[in-house]
């Protein structure tokens, strides 16, 4: 009897360091997927300061855009949350397509090898944060699973494991203009 209650405990011990060595697991790949994510978005911020000085010397009268694309860069260089994060990308995406729009109606920055580097530059970015998003997508969704799943939940609430947010954000390779080099 004594022997078979050991094994019982022996064995819920076993189980209980499984799950929670499982839920460390997938808490590390969501931190890592939210790193991939983060140097995306640095490469991206460090590009948009050259884009802009390289269309503002194009087009004057873009100058609100401009500034609002500065502002969102630094927002989101200060963001706190995956939600906030996301807003902010969605909106900084959008004024930088916007942006690249703009700039196609001008010939001599179309033609202009810099603002052609930068542009494949950016598209570059955006594919790489597109694929970072998804691994950490991928890796929250593990996460959330495992957390809300009997008996990994119980575990969960335990060590006070809570879900992660997806990160979700508007694309600007739709409207990234073509590069023909």
């Amino acid at each position: 009897m004594v022997f078979l209650l050991i094994t019982i405990v022996a064995f819920l011990l076993i189980y209980l360091i499984t799950i929670y060595n499982k839920l460390v697991r997938n808490k590390n790949l969501v931190n890592e997927g939210w790193s991939g994510i983060d140097v995306q978005l640095k490469k991206r911020y460090d590009l948009i300061p050259a884009i802009v000085k390289t269309v503002k010397g194009y087009s004057d009268y873009e100058k609100e855009l401009q500034i609002e694309i500065t502002q969102l860069r630094t927002e989101g260089g200060n963001a706190k949350t995956v939600k906030s994060q996301e807003q902010n990308e969605s909106k900084l995406a959008q004024k930088i397509g916007r942006l690249l729009v703009i700039a196609e109606s001008y010939p001599e920055l179309k033609a202009n090898e810099n603002f052609l580097k930068l542009q494949k530059q950016i598209a570059e970015v955006e594919e790489a944060i597109q694929k970072s998003r998804r691994y950490y997508n991928g890796a929250v969704r593990d996460f959330n699973i495992l957390i809300e799943s009997f008996p990994s939940n119980l575990v969960a609430k335990m060590f006070k494991y809570s879900k992660r947010d997806f990160f979700e954000i508007e694309s600007i390779q739709a409207q990234v203009p073509e590069v023909h080099l």
